[in-house]
């Protein structure tokens, strides 16, 4: 599971994140929305251990981010926003390193599963760098889950995909979610529909709604983001 207690994040006295509080529980998928620059990439910066906080605390599974950073990482799948990827390997080539680097055990018939379960197959002999956007994603969203991790943090996994693209990695994401905890970021409220339990809208650095999804009807969410961001 997820834990923040009273996270603050400040650059300079830009308060980027201020005093946030979220748990997200296992088999939750929790989508957190919010307008550009709301501090939703910060939060998940700070929960992969990749940037300090300010102020506040944050568990991964139990493992705290300024104690257990190397068991923090090791729970967590992560996949950015803008999917650093190395361009010049192989498909199969770049598994097998990510894998071997969280001490993947029978390393190859991983890099099987994980190219059968994100539909790489076609693609899997070919350099990443010749690959589309939608199949870079993919890729990304294979290395997250190589080492099968409790956690998946996940920020904006299908910007700029076409529709075809767009639903497979919503069923990985959803099947994901079926036993374990993902956070994902996106501007976009059918992916928040389509995948998530919880909604998480959060503006100026502070959440301002926590909402179930089931108590919500269509178009709702986009009327609730309005209200809660304009301003």
């Amino acid at each position: 599971m997820i834990e923040v207690k009273q996270i603050s994040k400040l650059y300079g006295e830009q308060h980027a994140l201020d005093h946030v509080d979220l748990t997200v529980n296992d088999g939750e998928i929790v989508g957190l929305l919010g307008p550009n620059g709301a501090g939703k990439s910060t939060l998940m910066k700070i929960l992969t251990c990749f940037i300090p906080p300010t102020d506040g605390e944050a568990y991964i599974c139990g493992h705290s981010i300024y104690d257990d950073t190397i068991e923090v990482r090791r729970c967590i799948g992560y996949l950015p926003e803008h999917n650093p990827l190395y361009l010049d390997m192989y498909v199969r080539e770049y598994l097998r390193f990510a894998g071997g680097l969280c001490g993947v055990k029978a390393l190859d018939k991983r890099v099987d599963e994980m190219i059968e379960l994100t539909g790489l197959g076609p693609e899997s002999k070919k350099r990443i760098g010749q690959l589309s956007k939608g199949y870079r994603q993919r890729v990304g969203l294979a290395q997250a889950l190589i080492h099968d991790p409790k956690v998946l943090i996940l920020d904006e996994p299908t910007t700029g995909l076409d529709p075809n693209q767009l639903e497979f990695i919503r069923s990985v994401i959803r099947n994901a979610g079926r036993n374990k905890t993902v956070l994902l970021s996106t501007h976009i409220m059918q992916e928040v529909e389509a995948m998530c339990t919880r909604a998480v809208i959060i503006n100026y650095g502070r959440i301002v709604a926590d909402i179930s999804m089931e108590h919500l009807t269509a178009g709702q969410l986009t009327e609730k983001f309005h209200k809660l961001t304009m301003n």
